[in-house]
């Protein structure tokens, strides 16, 4: 963490900053197990500057509050072949103040890291909070969260990415862009580091005090091959998962070897044969299947979009209501797992106490093929009780509150949903040998999904076709449509726990005012029979 000194500074001059111009336990199915990952305790004048906020919001009528002061950091440095056109660097301090008084919420958020700042938002978050009980159709009700007393946390990352200069990291770009334009008519590379690190202290009026730092670390590439005559081309984008890890593993992924081979799959698309449209029978890889993952499964079991409250941001469900659902739906067949988590390492969701001081649990939200839970929060949870009851589980949140800046008040986001292994330990080459006909597809692309999370069509970045249990070429121009269900009762065949791999979203939106999320999706190799694929390139 940084020190007070360090950590305070800051904030009068981010005041004024400018841009430099996925049942198993995952750590099952994944190979190896890290250790829980501890941070520095927190800062005695800063746990001072929290306990200040929630006095004065008792005093002025809360009978729950929680405060975060974080500084948020992000570094972002882009090239295109041998420039480097863009570097990025943005710093905010803060606090966030969330009170509750008479059953509803008010939030309050402040620059100002004195005493008489914090106190003063702390004041504001329970005057609006009175102000907001005009609306009120329900009292807020909180699932029992015990107080974890004094603790902290940090993400699984070895080499803070701020120790490295910015000479080196364009270096690393401009090099890795040289080696991907060798290839066969690579005309154009972009390439870019995305950098994030929060450090993040919580306290709350039931005792919790908690000080986590999370570093998370993406990189963007994508090459263009431009064929001879000029007549098309083709891009190789998304060649790596982003990751809650540091430096380290952005030098683990040898950029530079990689850009070629990159390059050359970009130049393979041109001399790829367009696809027929029919129906397929699709093998989809990990790097390909966690957005269809994230759009099909994890946002319709948000339960807040579930229950219509991100209805004004294209945010509704077809997993409702609850009681339609839940231990009835039959999402998939029966060696169907998802799980929700927020604990394996390395996976961009992954944090050891979520932003209402909560530490997460590992929860079916698909098991054995059937709907059996949502993501919540405490004030969510408690809308279940009555199917928690059911199964003999206690009414409590699984950890999934977030807020992506101390300025914004947190709410319900996706923890990492994962479909887990199954029981045969199938490879991607096994399962593409298991298959007489149909087209494997290799990274994510383009896609589109109605505001249900039911009807959508996915592109992805490499098309293999498969005939008599071999890759016999590549293709191009393809695309799937599904209606949610049926695509994933469609699913037949599904890899084992060595094929597991976690892939993810940097930028997850939802909100309003907006919130990013970064989110891991963790899955294995999945074969769906007889999936409608289109051309995108056809004209009609």
């Amino acid at each position: 963490m940084s020190s007070r000194r360090e950590f305070l500074k800051q904030g009068s001059a981010v005041a004024g900053a400018v841009a430099l111009t996925g049942a198993l336990r995952p750590a099952e199915a994944i190979a190896g197990i890290e250790p829980v990952q501890r941070a520095g305790a927190m800062d005695a004048s800063i746990k001072d500057l929290l306990m200040e906020s929630l006095n004065a919001a008792k005093s002025a009528g809360a009978s729950f509050a929680d405060a975060r002061i974080g500084r948020y950091q992000q570094n972002f440095v882009v090239t295109r072949e041998q420039q480097i056109i863009n570097v990025v660097d943005t710093d905010s301090i803060g606090i966030g103040v969330r009170a509750l008084v008479n059953g509803t919420w008010g939030f309050a958020a402040s620059r100002d890291l004195t005493k008489n700042g914090v106190a003063t938002a702390a004041r504001e978050a329970a005057a609006i909070a009175k102000a907001n009980a005009i609306a009120k159709d329900r009292s807020v009700q909180l699932a029992p969260a015990p107080s974890v007393g004094e603790v902290s946390w940090k993400s699984a990352y070895q080499v803070d990415p701020w120790t490295i200069p910015v000479e080196e990291k364009a270096d690393l770009l401009i090099k890795a862009n040289t080696e991907g334009m060798k290839a066969p008519n690579v005309k154009y590379v972009f390439s870019g580091l995305f950098l994030r690190k929060m450090e993040r202290n919580y306290a709350n009026t039931d005792g919790s005090i908690i000080a986590q730092t999370v570093v998370q670390s993406a990189v963007q590439q994508q090459f263009t091959a431009v064929s001879p005559d000029f007549s098309d081309f083709q891009n190789r984008g998304n060649t790596l998962p982003p990751t809650a890890r540091g430096w380290e593993w952005i030098l683990q992924q040898d950029l530079i070897n990689k850009s070629r081979q990159w390059g050359e799959e970009a130049s393979q698309k041109l001399k790829a044969k367009p696809v027929e449209v029919g129906r397929y029978n699709l093998l989809l890889h990990p790097s390909h299947l966690w957005l269809t993952i994230h759009e099909s499964i994890a946002h319709p079991t948000e339960l807040d979009r579930a229950m219509g409250y991100e209805a004004n941001y294209a945010g509704t469900s077809f997993c409702a209501p609850p009681d339609q659902f839940l231990g009835k739906f039959k999402y998939g067949p029966e060696f169907m797992n998802i799980q929700g988590d927020r604990s394996q390492p390395g996976a961009l969701a992954t944090i050891g106490y979520d932003d209402e001081g909560v530490q997460p649990d590992e929860f079916l939200i698909v098991k054995n093929g059937v709907f059996n839970d949502y993501q919540t929060t405490r004030e969510q949870a408690v809308w279940l009780d009555w199917w928690y009851k059911q199964q003999k589980l206690p009414t409590r949140s699984h950890g999934c509150s977030y807020a992506d800046s101390w300025s914004s008040v947190q709410f319900q986001r996706m923890p990492n949903v994962s479909l887990m292994p199954g029981s045969d330990n199938r490879s991607w080459d096994d399962m593409i040998a298991a298959t007489d006909s149909g087209i494997a597809i290799m990274g994510d692309g383009s896609f589109s999904i109605d505001q249900q999370r039911y009807n959508a069509q996915f592109g992805g970045q490499l098309f293999y076709e498969i005939k008599g249990g071999k890759i016999v070429g590549m293709l191009k121009d393809v695309a799937y449509q599904i209606r949610t269900p049926q695509f994933w009762n469609s699913m037949d065949m599904i890899g084992g726990r060595g094929g597991y791999e976690v892939w993810g979203s940097f930028f997850d939106g939802k909100g309003q005012p907006g919130q990013v999320n970064a989110v891991s999706h963790g899955c294995v190799p999945a074969r769906f029979r007889d999936v409608n694929v289109i051309n995108t390139g056809r004209k009609a």
